[in-house]
């Protein structure tokens, strides 16, 4: 087969998003004779789509090259400006840096502007979106757009869109950033874009709809995100970060042990090849850990989460807060809350609520609750009203006033069943039926109490389900605890030393059935070892 005709199938290849074929044809016609610079291109895009991103940048390097000698300085200019967004993908910002100023000097002889020059403005908002200048960020995303449609560059212009709205809703707007969002998204979604662009715009997108707490957007381009991953099996870049974003909307919507797989999955993306995967894989793994009661296992995910630079927030906060130490809780929440953009901010608000009432600041929870208020007037999705609501309702029942509590922790728990959050909407019924205590109406506290335990042990949240518990066992002091009958026998003979094989000889089960019954003793509890178990059933006279 001649060079030329693995050019010719590699171009079809590279147009029908068979990327691993057409990085194999432009590399087998390389080795024959070379390649001409745009399909060096194309092949540079071919190999960091599936994974080989070192190899892509060098391709890429050589297009560039290949370009200078031929004189065509935007094209030239064009891949310096992507070789710097390759490498701060990467993390390499001194390297990006030299590129880009590369590709500016390339700007600079050029004798009429073009859309590379919007290429190279990229950077400038980004180190403004994320520097703390909204502002600045929201003029320089406009100047890239501008150029966009100036040359009529799609990609370009699509870009400058999408910086534009995070740009929007890092300065308190997030309603007009989100409708930014979805026009941007038409672009992605028509296939009007090249494959990087696309990429980036999708899982940006998705990321900052979970930032503005907007459930149902996220869900949506989260499916559109999984479909043009699916069409791709071979893509590496962008496949580890729609992982982790399954992973959270799994992780909301209660299934767990998929959150787990997703997360996994995402974990093992980001080695391949998409780096970006890295926080969410193990942000979100952490976040199912805390929510189990595996207090050291999430410590151990936050912290390679925050190897990416990021801060595991406010996961991290909540796990102190888990620990019983409110005011470790607290110092964290507060300073990373202060230290935040406004966005990332107000997602903190909930914990940041929750966390000051566990260390008895109301006042401080108080300032908290009014800006989930405002947010919620500002941008009245589902979710943020749930939030809100739930705040509102925790700080009137934690400063006394039951009566006023009980109308927006309803309303909060209508709006988490609606949007199928099951961990939240059994917390909210919690606070109902501590709010129904607190008015006298002690047989309907119960009824919420023993509810959202049931609720929160089908889940595997060994802690949400001790602190039900324990308020059942409150209103119920004749009672021995949580336990059926058979599960008080089980622990009984737990705590007589027993394996599972002679307790299942002596109650007539199997194994399996014993190996469930304990299981389940532990997330009643919250304990997480036989020896817990042991000494929970000697103080609470259940031994013997």
């Amino acid at each position: 087969m001649s060079a030329e005709t693995d050019i010719d199938r590699g171009r079809s290849a590279f147009q029908e998003h068979r990327w691993t074929e057409a990085r194999r044809r432009f590399r087998d016609a390389d080795e024959r004779g070379g390649l001409p610079a745009a399909d060096l291109e194309r092949l540079a895009t071919a190999e960091i789509l599936t994974g080989a991103g070192t190899t892509g940048l060098d391709t890429l390097t050589r297009s560039h090259e290949e370009y200078l000698v031929m004189g065509d300085v935007e094209s030239a200019a064009r891949c310096a400006g992507w070789m710097g967004m390759q490498l701060m993908f990467f993390g390499e910002q001194a390297r990006a840096g030299g590129w880009f100023a590369r590709g500016q000097r390339l700007v600079d002889e050029m004798a009429e502007p073009g859309a590379v020059q919007g290429l190279l403005l990229l950077p400038e908002g980004l180190g403004k979106l994320y520097g703390g200048d909204p502002a600045g960020a929201l003029h320089a995303f406009s100047r890239v757009a501008e150029f966009g449609q100036r040359f009529h560059d799609r990609d370009l212009s699509a870009l400058g869109l999408l910086g534009t709205a995070q740009a929007t809703l890092m300065l308190g707007h997030p309603d007009k950033g989100l409708k930014m969002f979805d026009e941007v998204m038409v672009a992605v979604t028509a296939g009007e874009l090249s494959a990087i662009p696309s990429g980036i715009i999708y899982c940006a997108v998705i990321g900052n709809c979970h930032l503005a707490f907007d459930l149902e957007r996220a869900l949506e381009w989260t499916a559109a995100l999984d479909r043009w991953c699916s069409a791709r099996p071979d893509m590496v870049s962008f496949s580890g970060q729609c992982q982790a974003h399954r992973a959270e909307l799994f992780m909301l919507h209660g299934a767990w042990d998929e959150a787990l797989m997703a997360a996994g999955a995402a974990q093992g993306l980001s080695v391949k090849g998409d780096p970006q995967a890295l926080y969410g894989a193990y942000y979100q793994q952490g976040e199912v850990e805390r929510l189990s009661g595996k207090l050291d296992d999430a410590e151990a995910s936050y912290k390679q989460a925050a190897r990416t630079g990021y801060e595991p927030q406010p996961g991290l906060a909540l796990l102190w807060l888990a620990r019983g130490n409110a005011h470790q809780a607290q110092a964290m929440i507060r300073r990373a809350a202060d230290a935040a953009d406004l966005a990332t901010r107000r997602n903190m608000l909930p914990a940041l609520v929750e966390i000051e009432l566990a260390a008895s600041d109301p006042e401080a929870a108080r300032r908290g609750v009014q800006e989930l208020e405002v947010m919620a007037r500002e941008c009245p999705t589902s979710m943020v009203r749930a939030f809100a609501g739930q705040a509102v309702g925790a700080l009137r029942l934690a400063t006394g006033d039951a009566a006023a509590a009980t109308q927006p922790l309803r309303e909060a728990w209508r709006l988490w069943l609606e949007l199928g959050v099951p961990y939240e909407a059994a917390r909210c019924r919690v606070l109902i039926g501590s709010a129904c205590r607190a008015l006298g109406d002690e047989t309907s506290a119960l009824m919420d109490f023993e509810a959202a335990q049931a609720e929160l042990l089908e889940l595997g949240a060994a802690p949400a389900a001790a602190w039900a518990a324990a308020l059942t066992r409150e209103g119920n002091s004749g009672a021995k605890g949580p336990l059926s009958p058979r599960e008080t026998e089980v622990l009984r003979l737990v705590a007589s030393g027993q394996g599972n094989r002679a307790i299942a000889a002596e109650l007539y089960l199997s194994e399996k059935t014993v190996a469930r019954h304990i299981s389940n003793i532990f997330l009643k509890l919250g304990l997480s070892s036989r020896a817990a178990a042991t000494r929970y059933a000697f103080e609470h006279g259940l031994a013997g």
